[in-house]
């Protein structure tokens, strides 16, 4: 049975359909990379999942459970997080403020100073600025403590996106490593990117969506050496 499964999901935003009966799967363990063009409904997708918007019809099953009219707290508490786009950190907190705020589900002090000090040794950048306000805190390092924040929960899937946006490719590479690293820690990921190239690098498997459709899917590494793939979204 598939961790996340997502039947036929319609989104509107007024009288416009922005998903157009969106199904996909994530199995325990895997990276699954959701690809296309800006507008194709990629953040729509994962707003919908997480609970931040309601689809009009088609169901939405995690750990096989129908959370599909779940609000966002509850399916936090469930073992979901997000890392939302444009990273969303609470600029006038410090680092450590943040992390906290992402155990908001926990209650055992102990664990959550664990799980503060396990982010710290998967982001030592944070650890080193964890008295500073968030908002003085480069893009890329808004990203680490945006990743870090979910972790916090200590979540069973997490969903990212665009985690690379406006990141310097330095930066860019750091972020992709550690997205590897918490998949092999045993984290779940689904990960929405504009680098189609960078994301198919290392995710299992793929999903295209354009204007609110899938329209391909298949292992990553197919999907780096489809044509059409790389014609529309790799620049080749």
């Amino acid at each position: 049975m598939a961790l996340l499964e997502v039947k036929d999901i319609q989104v509107y935003y007024g009288m416009i359909q922005a998903l157009k009966g969106v199904s996909f799967e994530v199995n325990e363990g895997e990276v699954i990379a959701l690809i296309g063009a800006n507008g194709a409904g990629k953040t729509t997708t994962l707003h919908t999942v997480t609970g931040l918007l309601r689809s009009k019809s088609g169901q939405i099953m995690f750990d096989g459970q129908d959370i599909t009219k779940i609000p966002p707290h509850k399916i936090v508490t469930m073992g979901m997080a997000h890392v939302p786009e444009g990273r969303r950190v609470f600029s006038n907190m410090t680092v450590l403020q943040n992390l906290k705020m992402g155990a908001f589900t926990r209650t055992d002090k102990d664990e959550i100073e664990d799980t503060i000090q396990k982010v710290y040794k998967r982001f030592p950048r944070l650890e080193e600025r964890q008295g500073q306000t968030a908002g003085t805190l480069s893009g890329g390092e808004q990203q680490m403590l945006a990743m870090g924040r979910a972790l916090m929960s200590k979540p069973r899937i997490i969903l990212m996106d665009e985690p690379s946006m406006g990141l310097s490719p330095i930066f860019v590479n750091e972020i992709f490593d550690i997205i590897k690293e918490v998949s092999e820690s045993g984290t779940t990921v689904l990960l929405v990117e504009q680098n189609a190239k960078k994301a198919l690098s290392i995710a299992d498997r793929a999903y295209v969506l354009e204007t609110g459709k899938i329209i391909l899917d298949g292992d990553a590494d197919d999907l780096l050496n489809d044509e059409s793939v790389q014609k529309a979204y790799l620049g080749e």
